[in-house]
């Protein structure tokens, strides 16, 4: 089941509430939609997208143009059939959504799944019944005008020359077919982006990496909690990040990622799939209503021919939790590294290249929009990239697992703190997860979270004035060691339910951590995530 979001007050309230009084009845959109034109051969029919999103001159300017005229151009679109999609043909097997998208998983003859997305999405689908549905539905409705209904091809052609994993989306119509079954009712008659289905073995998708096994994020996260061997290469989902800052895809959360494993003797890697890029190019506050919403609600920021700095926090948003949970091991030169990369990967001929794909009709008018505008956030990502470094780690994490680790702090040169996560195993040197330094210019939280197994927190040298640590040790058999002569600095530790203060060195502060349901292993960390599938 789609899982439900809250809807505040405030801006979405006086949009739902100017559409109540009656602006809705004097600029409606035009009665019914026109019929698709087939061609003689039923290959392909011409059609609009979205002529529901016909607005006029007075509605546009309080909840905004958006891309109402892409929305409203007739296209021309292949047809297919489920018999003949692939080799053997495709059967339905599930009916669903996320927030917004109509979706129907499909399987092939040889196991591997596919699923239409539609093209036309449905914001009100998110909302709680009630009366905030019935006041809001028709106005969410609207704001599927603010998506780019073409999207998804340029972000999949910059995903492969930018070295990150991805789909591979082709714009279908699907009629009256015989092969949807009992879903045909439904389904019928609309435009839809045919993928495949980053789930299970991909060793035949390029494009997946060949990999034998694709898991959602909340497989990949209690992997990554239960051992050290489990790890997500950062510079690869910074990647990923850093290509949705370029095309303005706000909407991240775990959900809207799947996660390609890689098993080594002795280890697995998760690199990102990022999926349904429904958001990417979103235009939303050109309108006076929409606009005021934006400033309720930062994270609905529109695509824009630059990236404003003060606008990566909103940008970033929704991921924020993902974000440093994977990134917290890169430093800021790491995060210039990447940028550099992805400005140098996305040349001016690749930019152009990645719209001429699309409908004919309107991939002229797309491309004189966008390929400029991306040259400039291009050229940002470097700027950008230091800006996001900062976001992250003002309040940073670093989070062990289930087995045994020390956490190990120690002053470094210029006040600085550094910290080095090691896996502590019986019988064998530790081993070195993460070795970070932290600036205070930069860091005012560090937040260690030891979860489940026996782990050790350490001491070694004077830390630095100026950055808070708080140890969330978790459940286990921890210790916190103060090396002789060194001084804790700002250093709290949160003790677990039923534990004495009295062991603790002299120097550190204690407080009862405040939510030890959360803290306490692997299991309870995952309730940190929107792992809502």
């Amino acid at each position: 089941m789609p899982k439900r979001i809250r809807v505040h007050g405030g801006g979405l309230a006086i949009m739902g509430l100017l559409g109540a009084l009656g602006l809705d009845s004097c600029t409606g959109p035009a009665a019914g939609p026109p019929p698709a034109h087939w061609a003689a051969d039923s290959a392909s029919v011409r059609v609009v997208p979205g002529p529901q999103y016909a607005r006029g001159a007075v509605w546009s300017a309080f909840f905004g143009q958006h891309y109402r005229s892409w929305w409203n151009t007739p296209v021309t679109v292949p047809v297919i059939r489920l018999a003949s999609a692939v080799p053997g043909g495709l059967v339905p097997l599930q009916a669903g959504g996320s927030y917004q998208s109509h979706t129907l998983r499909l399987r092939a003859p040889d196991g591997r799944e596919y699923v239409l997305r539609s093209v036309d999405k449905d914001m009100s689908a998110a909302l709680h019944p009630g009366w905030k549905k019935n006041l809001l539905r028709g106005l969410l409705k609207d704001q599927t005008s603010a998506t780019q209904p073409y999207g998804a091809y340029p972000a999949a052609f910059l995903a492969e020359a930018a070295g990150v994993l991805h789909a591979n989306p082709r714009l279908v119509y699907v009629g009256a077919d015989p092969g949807l079954g009992k879903f045909n009712a439904e389904y019928r008659d609309a435009l839809y982006l045919l993928e495949e289905r980053p789930d299970g073995d991909q060793r035949p998708v390029a494009s997946f990496g060949h990999s034998p096994n694709v898991v959602n994020s909340a497989h990949m996260l209690a992997a990554l909690r239960r051992s050290s061997r489990c790890y997500v290469p950062a510079r690869a989902y910074l990647r990923a990040r850093l290509l949705d800052l370029l095309v303005g895809d706000w909407s991240r959360r775990e959900d809207q990622w799947r996660w390609a494993s890689f098993p080594t003797p002795g280890s697995v890697a998760y690199r990102p799939v990022p999926r349904d890029r429904d958001q990417a190019f979103f235009l939303f506050d050109d309108g006076l209503i929409t606009r005021l919403v934006s400033w309720f609600a930062p994270k609905y920021q529109t695509f824009r021919g630059s990236i404003r700095l003060e606008n990566v926090d909103g940008l970033t948003a929704t991921a924020r939790a993902l974000d440093r949970t994977l990134l917290t091991s890169l430093s800021a030169a790491d995060f210039r590294q990447v940028a550099d990369s992805v400005r140098a990967a996305l040349a001016d001929s690749v930019l152009a290249r990645a719209f001429t794909q699309g409908p004919p009709e309107t991939r002229a008018a797309i491309a004189a929009r966008f390929v400029p505008a991306l040259q400039a956030r291009r050229e940002q990502l470097p700027m950008v990239a230091q800006r996001y470094f900062e976001l992250l780690n003002k309040e940073a994490w670093l989070i062990g697992t289930d087995q045994a680790e020390r956490f190990v702090l120690s002053g470094a040169d210029g006040g600085k703190l550094r910290v080095q996560m090691l896996a502590h195993r019986a019988g064998r040197p530790d081993s070195l997860i993460t070795d970070r330094t932290f600036a205070t210019a930069t860091t005012k939280t560090l937040d260690l979270y030891g979860l489940g197994g026996n782990d050790r927190f350490e001491v070694h040298s004077g830390l630095p004035v100026g950055i808070a640590v708080r140890v969330y040790q978790g459940a286990g058999q921890n210790q916190l060691l103060v090396s002789r002569g060194a001084t804790p600095g700002d250093v709290t530790w949160y003790l677990v339910p039923g534990e004495k203060r009295t062991h603790l060195p002299a120097g550190v502060q204690v407080e009862a951590d405040p939510h030890p349901t959360l803290t306490a292993n692997a299991k309870a960390w995952l309730a940190r995530y929107n792992l809502d599938d």
